[in-house]
């Protein structure tokens, strides 16, 4: 690898950790927001949509795409609107410390998904990884039965975001980051009000407190659009296992953060972080084995 490319790959790994840490920061809010997971997550996109709609029109940015692009872009903010409610869902229905745990299953969905989509290998030492993050999930649901539906709704969530990352990875070769985000998550607008017309779900109970506001601001604008396009551009380089890798360092950041704010860690059993270790210690020591085998092999 010539230093050019290296120092490239560098940089992108730096966007990826920030954008990752900054993720870690939605479950925070997820928690201190009151309204539903369905109506939070509307308020989400619509935020995030207009924010970057209007970062388009402030830099002239012409963000037009063809028809069946479009189609394609829309159809993904489905998938990625279900993440973020099932996400949000968790977090009502567990703490933030199960919810991201759960979330570090990217990692073995992404590595069975993307070969199939893309066609590929299936890599052995991906799947292995995967397994033992989710034996480690599996501890955790054995002695945190009483959160059975939040780590569920967790599982769920992490299938979707596995999901949109591999069609990402495949259409941030086509498109610019910003324009992806705009699509998709204007996609997820729509679906997400077409379910709450259809349920009668334009209610009183959609009205912000003063605190939601500015929560959700910050969510929105910060945490979603800004986060979104990060995590989008760095696949020009990254593919959707070594995202998905990486963003299991979420659960890190979140349980962090999660104690500073609410001291989820105190509610938390000796089987939660036996599991949060093994989960923990596989995406550190992936790298690291892959690395070496990669120098076995070259020099044979």
């Amino acid at each position: 690898m010539s230093q050019t490319a290296r120092q490239s790959l560098n940089k992108n790994l730096i966007i990826l950790h920030f954008t990752v840490f900054v993720w870690g920061f939605t479950g925070i809010l997820g928690a201190l927001i009151t309204i539903s997971a369905v109506q939070l997550v509307w308020y989400r996109v619509l935020i995030a949509s207009v924010s970057l709609f209007l970062y388009f029109k402030f830099n002239k940015t012409d963000f037009k795409v063809d028809r069946k692009s479009l189609v394609k872009l829309i159809a993904t903010g489905a998938i990625v609107g279900a993440h973020w409610i099932l996400f949000f869902a968790a977090i009502k229905l567990s703490t933030v410390a199960v919810t991201l745990v759960c979330l570090s299953s990217i990692t073995l969905f992404t590595a069975i998904f993307e070969p199939l989509i893309n066609k590929k290998r299936i890599s052995k030492l991906e799947i292995l990884a995967g397994i033992l993050i989710i034996a480690g999930i599996i501890l955790i649901f054995k002695f945190e039965s009483r959160y059975t539906k939040g780590i569920i709704a967790g599982l769920v969530s992490a299938v979707c975001a596995s999901l949109f990352s591999i069609i990402n990875s495949r259409q941030v070769k086509k498109f610019e980051a910003p324009i992806i985000a705009f699509y998709e998550l204007s996609g997820a607008f729509v679906w997400i009000s077409a379910y709450l017309f259809a349920t009668s779900g334009f209610t009183r109970d959609m009205l912000l407190k003063p605190a939601d506001i500015g929560y959700l601001l910050l969510l929105g604008t910060i945490c979603t659009s800004l986060a979104y396009v990060a995590g989008v551009s760095v696949m020009r380089e990254l593919s959707a296992f070594r995202v998905a890798l990486i963003t299991n360092l979420e659960p890190v950041y979140g349980i962090i953060m999660s104690f500073i704010f609410f001291g989820d860690m105190n509610k938390m059993t000796l089987g939660f972080w036996g599991g949060a270790v093994l989960i923990l210690s596989t995406i550190f020591l992936y790298p690291v084995v892959r690395t070496q085998i990669s120098k076995r092999k070259n020099a044979s």
